[in-house]
């Protein structure tokens, strides 16, 4: 299956026309989710309860997610990777588990064993396997970002709808007390109408602490393939180039081919509080600056301004994101002896400010003497017994919207990401119409929305 990079070697189905691809979004809105609540069927645990599990990417942050899977009671029964010795720990501990290094034939040949997939790929391919299982019934868990682009972000929802299975993304924070609080904190009224919100990463790094490298130019050199990687099984749905460490095992990140850079690692975890305790959905314009991207590599840097129509009973909201060493103003309310973290969120409300650390942080009221002063209202917000329990459970119960990370949120929430990925990439304000799924002003846009997929890999 090592198919050359040649333009007439790739399918090209899956790139839509402008007017196909308004006709499918037009189409998608008319979806009415009917969630499947009855145990039995594809999809559904079996006879002794527990959930049978296959896991795609199980070296790295996959490993975790299996481990974590297995501690909450489902049952471990096939394992894909391509590099048999990133995955060599996962290997061992679950040995009676089955083998494979592709995950279409590992679902072909598994499919009436398991009732869900843990997928934790690199950004690029979790779209052609949450799909090809969505489609067989089976429940998806999903690594961050959930898609590699907004369009496959679109069809991950669509699908997980029409098919009625339970998913999730893996942004653990989502699940945590820090959110409820500060949701609880803003309903509560405790800073005001919020207006401004500021969010920002340390990645993808600075000189002085690197996290994986972008703004930089594809490799001209060549590499011998590692013996036990795949590469042809890495590359995926993306056309083949020769392989380097470069890209592998873990700076993927940064390649517009493979991964979302900043946004996709962090943004999926800082900003969620956001989105999630404002209501946003769609933005309606972005702006952004950086150091520069090209067409191999994200930048170095970028400072990315979402805009927000009003909705309800909330004003309009601007959000703006902060990456690569870059960092809001420092708020006057901050202690002296007191810095911004590597990682959070600031809410800027006509009342004061809430500060949360990364990932979903607890928040706090600043200056420290507001915190203390005020009240904590009453929780208004059910607890989770824990972000993989929560989706185990509502896989067995086939409810889809007791996953609360589910596609059906995580999913408009990745595609108004990556629109400011848009904005960085094309230098120029994006205006976003999300219902056509285009930018009214930026046709060049469509070029990135959505993408091309090697023969055997595409999603549609």
């Amino acid at each position: 299956m090592t198919e050359s990079g040649d333009p007439k070697k790739v399918n090209c189905s899956s790139r839509l026309s402008r007017r196909e691809f308004v006709e499918a979004a037009a189409a998608a809105a008319a979806f009415t989710f009917i969630p499947r609540r009855v145990l039995g069927g594809a999809g559904q645990p079996s006879a002794n309860n527990r959930l049978n599990i296959a896991g795609i990417g199980v070296g790295g942050q996959g490993a975790g997610d299996i481990n974590q899977c297995s501690q909450d009671g489902a049952n471990i029964v096939a394992l894909c990777d391509v590099d048999d010795e990133r995955a060599k720990d996962t290997f061992r501990k679950f040995p009676n588990a089955r083998k494979y290094k592709d995950f279409r034939q590992m679902l072909d040949k598994e499919g009436k064993n398991i009732d869900a997939v843990v997928i934790a790929t690199p950004d690029h391919c979790h779209a052609p396997a949450a799909i090809r299982a969505m489609r067989m019934g089976k429940h998806v868990y999903c690594e961050k970002p959930m898609a590699h682009t907004i369009y496959e972000a679109r069809r991950m929802t669509e699908i997980a709808k029409e098919k009625g299975v339970v998913t999730q993304m893996g942004q653990g924070g989502h699940a945590g007390e820090g959110l409820r609080l500060t949701y609880e904190f803003i309903h509560d009224g405790a800073i005001g109408p919020v207006r401004e919100v500021h969010v920002w990463s340390d990645r993808p790094g600075t000189p002085e602490r690197p996290w994986w490298p972008q703004g930089i130019d594809r490799p001209t050199d060549t590499m011998a393939v590692p013996a036990t990687l795949d590469w042809d099984a890495w590359l995926g749905p993306v056309r083949w180039r020769p392989y380097h460490k470069a890209y592998v095992p873990r700076n993927w990140r940064g390649w517009w081919d493979f991964g979302c850079g900043a946004m996709g690692d962090m943004a999926v975890h800082n900003a969620d509080p956001a989105f999630f305790c404002l209501d946003l959905d769609a933005p309606t314009a972005v702006e952004a600056e950086s150091s520069g991207s090209n067409d191999e590599t994200l930048p170095k840097w970028s400072i990315i301004t979402y805009y927000f129509a009003a909705k309800g009973n909330r004003p309009a909201v601007k959000m703006i994101w902060h990456d690569g060493g870059k960092m809001p103003p420092r708020p006057p309310e901050l202690e002296k002896d007191r810095k911004l973290e590597d990682n959070g969120i600031l809410f800027v409300g006509d009342k004061g400010k809430i500060l949360c650390g990364g990932w979903s942080g607890p928040p706090r009221l600043i200056p420290e003497s507001k915190m203390k002063e005020y009240k904590r209202p009453a929780p208004t917000l059910p607890r989770s017994p824990g972000h993989h329990k929560e989706w185990i459970e509502a896989c067995k119960a086939g409810k889809p919207e007791e996953a609360k990370a589910g596609f059906w949120y995580s999913g408009p929430f990745t595609e108004a990401l990556l629109v400011g990925n848009l904005a960085v990439r094309l230098g120029k304000r994006v205006e976003w119409d999300a219902k056509a799924v285009r930018s009214p002003n930026c046709p060049e846009a469509d070029n990135y929305i959505t993408k091309f997929y090697r023969l055997g890999w595409d999603i549609d």
